[in-house]
């Protein structure tokens, strides 16, 4: 049975139908390894394993790597598995290093070795912020208040996180072309590597649709990630079988349910992979298709932007930075993109008997583009 009591449907059975490992993101590695360094601080002593609590409730265990314990600092390292995924940052040593401030001071981040920093607008963080993603940071403090409760502690704490080779590492990465520097990223919304093998995956979505057909489903959403997943459920109170994680895999989902339709689908996923689908790309993967943001820049024209701003858009650190200029200025970008993908999604169907809709959101998961439902 699945979390909401359905058999074979829903995210969790996708993933175990696949037969592959799931890991842990950095930002679960990084959320130990602070966990372990600021009870260490606090007691003389580090947890090892150490528990930690995952943003939908799971508690996985951590063997530490390293650990060093000074007067006014302790520093514990985890290595990050990434399971069955081919992720470049599995075996990289995530480290966290913890220091006590005063009272009053909260918690603060710093990137350390191996950590990029933010230098382009466009991003969930400011330019100058170590590029530890929003997720990632709020699991850290909740671990440390809860650390801080247990064990006498303010929780008022420096977190400076490194990642063994990481500045290396991120060369294979986009962090460099997107304006992070010096290393990589703290990242994960869930906690959770999800492992994607492409026929793996693709058979997958393609057992969520039989099931949900099966159970006499008619309205599906296909959703790229755990956050499109929650906003979708928020909309439409769609049962968990309804839910297909496509992942990056937009043209599977579209292509079975040409053959098995259904009354309606939904898509549901973040504004820059959408702005790929637009662009008529069906795998949203950034090393197989690439945020263009020439064709943005042409769609805002249809909108009413004006040439300056179009030339700002093509010239965009990221898709979410385009997106925020046209915000700005009034332009609907995020509106242009759902309705040009929702009619590619359709021209994949080929009239089959599906009404489709799509809806762009942000990183943290607010909706910032909705198409109307059209069908043939």
């Amino acid at each position: 049975m699945s979390a909401g009591g359905s058999p074979g449907g829903g995210r969790d059975a996708q993933l175990k139908h696949t037969g592959l490992r799931p890991g842990w993101t950095t930002g679960a590695c990084a959320t130990a390894a602070t966990t372990a360094a600021y009870t260490a601080l606090l007691t003389g002593e580090f947890p090892d394993p150490v528990t930690i609590t995952l943003p939908k409730g799971g508690r996985p265990a951590f063997a530490l790597a390293a650990e060093e314990l000074t007067p006014d600092a302790a520093m514990a390292g985890i290595v990050k598995d990434a399971g069955d995924d081919p992720d470049v940052t599995h075996g990289a040593l995530v480290r966290s290093t913890v220091r006590i401030l005063p009272a009053g001071s909260g918690v603060v981040f710093r990137a350390g070795a191996g950590v990029g920093t933010v230098t382009l607008p466009g991003l969930p963080l400011e330019v100058g912020e170590p590029a530890i993603n929003p997720v990632p940071r709020q699991m850290m403090r909740a671990h440390v208040a809860e650390v801080a409760a247990a064990h006498g502690g303010t929780g008022d704490v420096e977190i400076t996180v490194s990642v063994d080779h990481g500045e290396e590492i991120a060369r294979s990465t986009w962090n460099p072309r997107i304006g992070i520097l010096g290393g990589l990223s703290i990242l994960g919304t869930t906690g959770i590597v999800v492992p994607y093998s492409c026929s793996a995956w693709i058979d997958s979505i393609r057992r969520g649709v039989d099931v949900a057909r099966a159970a006499g489903l008619t309205h599906v959403a296909g959703c790229t990630g755990s956050t499109s997943e929650k906003t979708v459920s928020t909309l439409y109170d769609l049962p968990e079988i309804a839910l297909l994680d496509m992942g990056d895999f937009a043209g599977a989902v579209l292509k079975y349910i040409r053959r098995h339709p259904v009354d309606r689908l939904t898509i549901c996923g973040g504004f820059a992979k959408l702005s790929k689908l637009a662009a008529g790309h069906l795998d949203l993967h950034s090393a197989r298709s690439q945020v263009d943001k020439g064709f943005l820049a042409d769609l805002a024209r249809t909108g009413g932007a004006s040439e300056a701003l179009a030339e700002e858009i093509a010239t965009a650190n990221t898709g979410l930075a385009a997106l925020r200029l046209c915000e700005a200025a009034g332009v609907p970008l995020g509106d242009l993109v759902a309705a040009r993908s929702r009619d590619e999604a359709l021209a994949v169907l080929r009239g089959a008997p599906v009404a489709v809709d799509v809806i762009c959101i942000d990183r943290a998961g607010t909706v910032v583009g909705r198409s109307t439902t059209a069908g043939p």
